[in-house]
């Protein structure tokens, strides 16, 4: 069964890469339903119920407008697509010894710098390892915490990873929320949003700094590990250049695949993330036997998960965007006033959903489909805005995000602790910041 399911996952990648030969979409939205199905019992609750409300969006699809149906699975296809290949990416990156040397890297310093160096390290590990970074850095801490006990830095550096790896889903061109934000809002550029996020993100970082621990700063010739002085002949290892040279040249080269594929030939953005993800996949593959290694093809078989809610938060999101534009005949005669108060409370949407155990792509799904069908175009970027700040400040704000769960059974902090209560007032001031700036981009634009 296992191997069914995986070889299923597969065929939905193949689906995705090739989803401009006719009839793909549907092979893939097939294959990426019969995966759910298959791990159905092995799946959380939350999955569970959103591929329900995806069946009840095809029924409702079926007795409306069938056609619908035609959009919904391309959109379902194409994200699932995205998704795996991430995943795919993350597996293979996983292996190499550099993330390894550069994950340890990051706990030299004094407490300031040690702080930015995990936040923004994972940050930019997280960029193509996704969750993958979370498991990478955080296997990292748990063994400091292992080795020398709980301390106020151990402590502090649960908090950098977890706010690092939140402010990705903010500024990471291979996001699913970019991505998800780019797909259902098709007037909005990437360039246009990412250089608003991008700085919004190095200042959440940065304000970090105000609520965390304080600790002892180590005296000249020392450096604190988990809050134990040692010498420098007991640092963290140094990582070098050329561990970051390769990670960094790696994160460009898709990037760079990215922004030539989606603005050169006009692919979608999400079809442009997956080409480019897999292409760093086959070129990972190909180097690794011309050093004769052949390392294991990376079993898809555990992804009903991710599937469920990805694919069909995206069918969900197809069906009820169609629906509200079959219902609106010529704009809206709404008031000006509405839009900034509409993209101010997006962000504050996110979170509190999030701590209510709504998964972040379920409400991206729900704004962008019903708001950015409605929503002035001219103003679309406040809109954009607001959902991937709202969805970042929820990825490390709330405790049932997947980052929290990971890092306490990396960590053994309570995921309530480590997300919530030690950084409450952080994303308080993200979303009082980020709802502000909404509104503002949307007053200004609309």
């Amino acid at each position: 069964m296992l191997l069914i399911r995986s070889a299923l996952a597969y065929l939905a990648l193949i689906a995705a890469i090739l989803a401009l030969l006719p009839g793909m979409a549907g092979l893939g939205a097939a294959a990426v339903s019969l995966a759910v199905i298959l791990g159905w019992r092995d799946m959380r609750l939350v999955p569970k119920v959103v591929f329900l409300v995806a069946g009840f969006a095809l029924a409702f699809a079926l007795g409306r407008d069938p056609s619908m149906i035609v959009a919904a699975a391309e959109n379902m296809s194409r994200l699932a697509g995205l998704v795996l290949a991430v995943m795919l990416l993350s597996s293979v990156l996983g292996r190499t010894s550099d993330l390894q040397k550069i994950s340890g890297s990051l706990f030299g310093g004094r407490p300031r710098v040690r702080y930015l160096s995990l936040a923004f390290g994972t940050a930019m590990v997280s960029v193509p390892l996704n969750f993958g970074s979370v498991a990478v850095v955080g296997s990292v801490v748990g063994e400091r915490i292992r080795s020398n006990g709980d301390s106020p830095s151990t402590r502090n550096a649960t908090r950098a990873v977890l706010r690092g790896f939140g402010v990705s889903p903010t500024f990471s061109p291979l996001s699913i929320s970019v991505v998800l934000t780019l797909t259902l809002l098709p007037g909005l550029g990437s360039l246009q949003l990412l250089m608003l996020t991008i700085p919004f993100s190095i200042a959440l970082l940065f304000s970090g700094l105000i609520w965390r621990e304080p600790e002892l700063e180590p005296k000249a010739g020392q450096v604190e590990i988990s809050g134990v002085s040692a010498t420098t002949s007991l640092v963290v290892t140094d990582a070098g250049l050329a561990p970051w040279f390769r990670f960094c040249a790696l994160i460009l080269a898709i990037c760079a695949g990215v922004f030539l594929l989606s603005h050169q030939f006009q692919l979608s953005y999400a079809y442009a993330v997956t080409l480019s993800c897999i292409g760093a996949v086959v070129g990972a593959r190909l180097l690794a036997w011309s050093r004769r290694t052949n390392p294991p093809l990376v079993s898809m078989a555990n992804v009903s998960n991710e599937l469920a809610i990805v694919g069909g938060s995206a069918f969900i999101g197809a069906v009820i965007s169609a629906a509200v534009l079959g219902q609106i005949n010529g704009d809206l005669n709404l008031p000006d006033w509405l839009w900034p108060v509409l993209a101010a409370a997006v962000p504050w949407v996110f979170f509190i959903a999030g701590l209510g155990g709504v998964n972040p792509i379920v409400i991206g799904t729900l704004a962008g489909g019903i708001l950015g069908a409605v929503w002035p175009g001219s103003a679309l970027v406040g809109l954009g805005f607001a959902m991937v700040t709202g969805w970042g400040i929820t990825a490390f704000g709330t405790p049932f995000a997947a980052n929290a769960l990971i890092m306490e059974r990396l960590t053994g902090y309570k995921a309530v602790d480590a997300s919530l209560r030690w950084s409450l007032n952080l994303a308080l001031s993200g979303l009082t910041a980020a709802s502000a700036l909404a509104a503002g981009l949307t007053l200004v634009l609309a």
